[in-house]
């Protein structure tokens, strides 16, 4: 079984921590399960209600798992997890690779190579889905990175369901490889531009895990 498929297979057995910036929709969502719980025995509509709730908190436990990884070798490894939705030359001689985000994955990105954050920019824009191409122009924040290969861009870009990014560390950062830079709450899009001269190892369609798939090549 190859690295990756390892890899996300031990993400669904064991989730040894949540993802910072989880809180704001996890605990609401707990703390109605564990009330319509405990009340469901004496009133009907608590136990109406525990069902639905009890569903909805699993499924956020889930979706804002944040698993231990153990980080490849190579020199850019893959910030997300997801599937590779394009690989697109750009204009200044890069290569853009675009991973599609869906709300089974884990939404913690990483970096990419080690170096220093250099700027975390938010811009504002629409919600549409992160599937469309119009989605380029919906809320994002785009972050750059001193590395041992020049500057590289990273985008973290919401969707329709994902309505907020939540960065963890500010401008000036020093990060190592496979480091937890953010979160996009629910999942969505990440795009990584390789520096001219890159070759891109990961093909569309391939499923990538953040942190463990190599996404450049020899």
């Amino acid at each position: 079984m190859p690295h990756s498929q390892t890899s996300a297979h031990r993400d669904s057995l064991v989730g040894a921590r949540l993802a910072r910036g989880a809180s704001p929709w996890l605990l609401p969502t707990v703390a109605t399960a564990a009330l319509s719980l405990a009340r469901a025995r004496r009133s009907g509509v608590a136990k109406a209600v525990a069902v639905p709730a009890t569903a909805l908190a699993a499924g956020m436990l889930w979706f804002f798992r944040d698993p231990e990884r153990e980080i490849a070798t190579g020199r850019v490894i893959s910030p997300a997890d997801g599937v590779v939705q394009s690989i697109m030359p750009w204009k200044d001689g890069r290569t853009r690779v675009a991973i599609f985000m869906s709300p089974l994955n884990v939404h913690v990105n990483r970096a990419p190579l080690a170096g220093t954050v250099t700027s975390v920019e938010h811009i504002p824009g629409g919600f549409v889905p992160a599937f469309n191409k119009e989605s380029e122009n919906n809320e994002r924040v785009v972050w750059h990175f001193d590395t041992e290969l020049g500057d590289i861009e990273m985008i973290q870009i919401a969707g329709a369901v994902a309505r907020r990014i939540v960065p963890y560390l500010p401008e000036g950062t020093k990060v190592e490889q496979g480091d937890r830079i953010g979160l996009i709450r629910f999942g969505s899009r990440v795009d990584l531009y390789l520096p001219e001269g890159v070759e891109v190892a990961v093909e569309v369609g391939q499923k990538t895990v953040a942190g463990v798939t190599r996404i450049d090549r020899d």
